[in-house]
């Protein structure tokens, strides 16, 4: 993987391996080099081959396949079979079967799923208010960018959580650390793009807290599926804002079931329904001059609002 000492790797492969685990960029940087020949593989696995998609690794996957030799067996691994998936199957496997391992994937049943309706100024807020609650012990945040990451990761840390920011554009040292440290308790609060929603293997989490709600009900499901692991139990707690209607009615439409509503007394918020989303539309920047002096996130009200 890249991050780490392409020396070292050198060292490794030429010791004679049988099994290689990359990931594509790495891989294409060692067939370069001339490190590794995949010309006498027997088995070549493509794995979370939906996400790979998703983050664009198609045309490093296409030459990588094209270096591989012909008599070989290709397995793909994909938690959603949709139709990129599907036309990626057609285009390198032969004739290929099928198979469906378990259903479709759930929540976990010891997973508490709770909504909380918010507005633009008190969506923060109330962020800071779940997270100072006395039963989260460990949370992770998912937010919808990277950008908004770092900042809600900022906001955390200026109210004195102790919280890092973890997404596809930190190198793979600052994955490594961001990581460990939320594995052996320095971090409490792990602020994640949806890099974090799958292929971690993080004990404990007490808390999954969607600042932003996904748009897809798979991301939810993966997303909240960082809790509640190996029998334990935990909480998803999700901030929706009027015009998350649509994104919450398919989520509820996929899950069959309309998911509990909550309210913190202190904050004002507005009451929605899944099954009749709200359409707000928003003043011109210009117009608003409360806007301008938020910046350009509009997620996120002023400083001094944020912190109360």
């Amino acid at each position: 993987m890249g991050g780490e000492s392409i020396s070292r790797q050198v060292r490794e492969v030429r010791a004679g391996v049988q099994v290689l685990v990359a990931c594509p960029g790495r891989l294409i940087d060692h067939l370069e080099r001339g490190t590794v020949g995949l010309d006498r593989i027997g088995l070549l696995i493509i794995d979370e081959a939906d996400r790979m998609l998703d983050m664009g690794f198609l045309p490093q996957l296409r030459r990588i396949l094209r270096m591989a030799g012909k008599s070989r067996q290709t397995l793909m691994f994909s938690a959603t079979m949709d139709s990129k998936v599907e036309r990626v199957a057609r285009e390198f496997l032969n004739n290929p079967a099928r198979v469906r391992v378990g259903e479709i994937a759930t929540p976990p049943a010891a997973c508490r799923q709770t909504i909380y309706p918010v507005t633009l100024e008190n969506k923060a807020p109330i962020l800071l208010h779940l997270l100072s609650r006395t039963e989260v012990n460990s949370a992770i945040v998912f937010t919808r960018t990277k950008s908004r990451a770092d900042r809600v990761a900022k906001l955390l840390i200026r109210n004195r959580f102790k919280a890092i920011a973890i997404h596809g554009s930190c190198s793979q040292n600052q994955r490594s650390a961001a990581l460990a440290g939320f594995r052996t308790g320095r971090y409490a609060v792990l602020v994640a793009t949806d890099v974090a929603a799958r292929g971690l293997d993080i004990p404990d989490v007490s808390h999954v807290i969607n600042f932003d709600l996904p748009d897809a009900p798979d991301s939810y499901i993966h997303r909240i599926g960082r809790t509640a692991r190996i029998g334990k139990s935990g909480e998803a707690l999700s901030l929706v804002m009027p015009e998350d209607g649509l994104s919450l009615q398919g989520i509820e439409r996929q899950l069959g079931v309309r998911l509990e509503r909550a309210k913190i007394g202190r904050f004002e918020a507005l009451h929605h329904a899944a099954d009749k989303p709200q359409t707000i539309a928003r003043p011109p920047v210009a117009h608003h001059p409360t806007w301008r002096a938020r910046g350009r996130n509009p997620g996120f009200p002023s400083r001094k609002t944020m912190i109360g």
